[in-house]
């Protein structure tokens, strides 16, 4: 079950209730309680679970396929109707898992990146939210944006495997009433400002975690298909170029990759790489150094590469009916078309070589990215970026 609300949906003094949200969906509904829930699924040996994103929330379950009408039923009570039970208990889980998350540098650092690349764009946002707007989260609240959000025409139903579509669009009909006149709220499109800034945190870790990024495509942008190619050439498989010459030439690091992410007016093309005091300094060198000749890497050969890499995941992935059901639902929620393996594939195989240059020149180019770090000391990294704007973390 796929629903339009997001982190960038979120005024900022509500930020984190999406979030929020897909935690108290757990608590219990007017017809089953947190432990209902919890034993219903468990007698099925289900597996239900949520997450949420900067434009979107999940909440699912894969089961078998006889138990299929009881786990709808359930899953539905709990996302259209939750009772909101244990509020301020649930409040204190989402904290811990935000001083977790803040324990946590690897992951930390992709926020702190998209703060710096989008700056005061709802994208720049962190999905968790912060402890003092979680505080203010009350019942009345969390309420009014449950009612705003988890309403038709928001809310999607996806599923893959051994289901009926008949039967799926029956169930649905049965559990999620209508709601006449209803408008669900969509988020201000327009891309942020083009930013080239750095910034540092200070913690006492053993690693310098570091970011580095800038803007991508969006989501529906015909060149996007080239940025996957291009990103697998950089940093996004075993033969790739930081892989290669950050971890298996030169030990610099253990992790170190590219990636991309998509978004209906803006898109993020990034790198991560963790490395240890003695080592940051030429680790981060190497990188930029990566990224500045990445053009001179975008041969015949390696788009090839790329392209096959590229079409065996696709290829794997789709053997997986939860990716199945992501694809689907994500499509339909987030009104892109509904393509098949095959015509995902001819996308992928149409990509030519002008086509990856065309995308690293415009998604590439190190003086359009900004680079964050979260380490014991700043030195290290601010010799390297000195060319860039410090901001104040």
């Amino acid at each position: 079950m796929w629903i339009a609300a997001g982190s960038r949906l979120e005024p900022p003094e509500l930020g984190g209730v999406s979030h929020f949200i897909e935690h108290l969906v757990f608590k219990g509904s007017a017809r089953f309680s947190a432990w209902d829930i919890a034993h219903i699924f468990d007698d099925m040996g289900a597996e239900p679970n949520a997450a949420t994103s900067k434009e979107h929330t999940i909440v699912h379950v894969r089961c078998l396929d006889e138990d299929l009408d009881r786990a709808f039923e359930v899953l539905a009570e709990m996302v259209a109707r939750p009772s909101f039970a244990d509020l301020d208990h649930e409040r204190e889980v989402v904290l811990e898992e935000v001083a977790m998350y803040e324990d946590s540098p690897p992951e930390l650092v992709h926020d702190d990146l998209a703060r710096a690349v989008f700056g005061d764009h709802p994208l720049g946002r962190p999905i968790i939210g912060h402890t003092a707007t979680l505080a203010g989260l009350d019942d009345a609240v969390v309420r009014s944006y449950h009612d705003a959000h988890y309403v038709n025409p928001g809310i999607v139903i996806a599923a893959a495997g051994h289901v009926d579509h008949a039967r799926l669009c029956d169930l649905t009909s049965r559990h999620f009433r209508p709601e006449p006149g209803a408008e669900v709220p969509r988020p201000v499109l327009g891309p942020p400002d083009e930013r080239h800034v750095a910034s540092f945190a200070e913690k006492d870790t053993e690693q310098y975690h570091i970011c580095l990024g800038g803007p991508g495509p969006r989501r529906a942008d015909p060149d996007r298909w080239a940025v996957f190619v291009a990103d697998a050439i950089l940093g996004g498989s075993w033969s790739s170029r930081l892989f290669q010459e950050v971890r298996e030439r030169r030990g610099l690091a253990y992790s170190v990759y590219s990636y991309t992410s998509l978004y209906a007016d803006a898109g993020l093309t990034a790198v991560y790489l963790g490395s240890r005091e003695g080592a940051v300094t030429e680790a981060l060198s190497v990188t930029l150094d990566v990224l500045g000749r990445l053009s001179d890497e975008v041969t015949e050969e390696s788009v090839s590469r790329a392209r096959n890499h590229l079409k065996g995941q696709l290829a794997l992935n789709h053997e997986s009916v939860t990716s199945r059901m992501q694809s689907l639902g994500r499509s339909v929620l987030l009104e892109l078309p509904v393509l098949s393996l095959d015509e995902i594939v001819a996308h992928v195989d149409a990509v030519s070589r002008d086509d990856v240059l065309a995308a690293v020149a415009r998604y590439y180019a190190p003086e359009r990215w900004s680079a964050v770090c979260i380490g014991p000391d700043a030195a290290p990294f601010k010799a390297l970026t000195e060319d860039f704007t410090w901001e104040e973390r």
